[in-house]
C-alpha cells in the first residue's frame, strides 16, 4: 500500500460521512497519474504554493496602500489566516482539511493590485468585466504555466469561484472557506484600522463587542465556535451571532472600508491602473508569454489579465518605466 492510499483509507474511517474524500474527487479535466506519497487535494495545495500567482500576494495590497510598518497585513497574510481559520473548521467538523486548505490557499490568486480598487476599475474598464474570484479560476485553469494552468481538482476551483458571492460551493470544505474569509478580513482589518490609528477599540458598538468580544482572537473564536456548533449539511452560525456579525461588517464598511484616511490614494492606484490599461490596449507591448493569451483570448483579456497579475510594486515600477521621464547625459 502506498502513502496515499493509506491516507485515503484513513479518510474514509475518520472523516464524517458528509466531508469530501480524497479517492472521490471528481479528478481533474487532464488526468494524471497517482501520486504515491500524496492525495490529490495535497497536491493541488502544493501546486498552489509554488505557483508564481502565489508568491505575488506578499506585495498586494489588503486594505490599506502601500502602508508604513511591518505589521500591517498583505493579501498574502490574508490568505494564510483564512487558511487558518478554514482548517480550524473543518478539523472541528471532520471535514477535509486538505482540500479546505488548497482553496483557502488559492481563494485570492487572481486579486488585483491595490486591493478592491483595482477591481472596481478593471471591472469598469475590461468589457467583459472583472471578479477577482473568476479571475483565481482563470489563474489556476489557464494562465499559470505559461497558459497550461494547474490542472487542480474540480473541488479546489469550484471553492475557489465560490467563496465570496454566489451560489455556495459544492463541498463543505469550500463553503468552510467563504466563512472563514469573512471571519477572517473582519477581525483582522479591525486590527489595523487600529494600528493606522482609524478606529480605536472603544469606536466598535458595545452590543456587537457583548456579542463577540473584545479582541480580535475572542471575536475569532466565537464566530468559529458558532459555526463549528451550528453547521449540519451546511456551513452556518447561530442566527444571534449571525446577526452581530452582519453588524460588525456593516460598522466597518462605515468607519473603514469607505474611510477617506484609510482610502484616500485609491484614486490615485486607480487612476495608474487606468494608464497601464489603456497603454498595453494600444501598444500591445505584452511580456512575451502573453502572445498566446492574446491568440487565445483577445488583447483586451490579455491586457486585463497582465495588469491583474501586478503587484503593487510591479504595478508601481512599469507606471514609472512607461510614463516617469529618466535623466540622460551625453557621457
Amino acid at each position: 500500500m502506498t502513502c496515499r492510499e493509506y491516507t485515503e483509507q484513513t479518510e474514509q474511517r475518520i472523516l464524517s460521512p458528509l466531508a469530501c474524500k480524497a479517492a472521490e474527487s471528481q479528478g481533474r479535466d487532464k488526468p494524471q497519474s497517482d501520486c504515491e506519497l500524496r492525495t490529490v487535494f495535497q497536491r493541488d495545495r502544493d501546486r498552489i504554493i509554488h505557483s508564481k500567482a502565489f508568491r505575488r500576494l506578499k506585495h498586494k495590497t489588503q486594505v490599506f496602500l502601500a502602508p508604513e510598518g511591518d505589521h500591517y497585513r498583505t493579501r498574502l497574510t490574508h490568505t494564510l489566516e483564512v487558511s487558518q481559520v478554514a482548517r480550524t473548521i473543518a478539523r472541528a467538523l471532520r471535514l477535509n482539511e486538505d482540500l479546505t486548505e488548497a482553496v483557502a490557499l488559492g481563494h485570492d490568486l487572481g486579486h488585483t493590485p491595490f486591493g478592491h480598487a483595482g477591481e472596481r476599475i478593471l471591472n469598469e474598464l475590461h468589457l467583459g468585466g472583472f471578479a477577482h474570484y473568476e479571475q483565481s479560476c482563470r489563474v489556476v485553469e489557464f494562465l499559470e504555466r505559461d497558459g497550461q494552468g494547474l490542472n487542480l481538482t474540480k473541488e479546489v476551483r469550484n471553492g475557489i469561484l465560490c467563496h465570496t458571492k454566489g451560489p455556495q460551493a459544492d463541498t463543505l470544505e469550500g463553503q468552510a472557506v467563504r466563512i472563514a474569509d469573512k471571519i477572517a478580513y473582519l477581525n483582522h482589518d479591525i486590527d489595523d484600522a487600529i494600528r493606522a490609528g482609524v478606529l480605536s477599540k472603544e469606536d466598535i458598538p458595545k452590543e456587537i463587542t457583548d456579542c463577540l468580544g473584545q479582541s480580535l482572537s475572542q471575536r475569532v473564536n466565537t464566530l468559529v465556535q458558532s459555526v463549528v456548533k451550528n453547521s449540519k449539511d451546511t456551513i452556518r452560525m447561530d442566527n444571534a451571532t449571525a446577526d452581530c456579525f452582519h453588524a460588525l461588517r456593516d460598522f466597518m464598511f462605515e468607519r473603514v472600508y469607505k474611510n477617506p484616511v484609510a482610502k484616500g490614494e485609491e484614486g490615485k492606484a486607480q487612476a495608474l491602473l487606468q494608464r497601464l490599461y489603456e497603454y498595453f490596449i494600444q501598444s500591445r507591448a505584452l511580456p512575451e508569454e502573453y502572445g498566446l493569451f492574446i491568440e487565445k483570448d483577445g488583447i483586451d483579456r490579455a491586457v486585463c489579465d497582465y495588469v491583474a497579475s501586478m503587484s503593487d510594486v510591479y504595478a508601481l515600477h512599469v507606471h514609472e518605466e512607461v510614463f516617469i521621464p529618466k535623466s540622460w547625459s551625453l557621457l
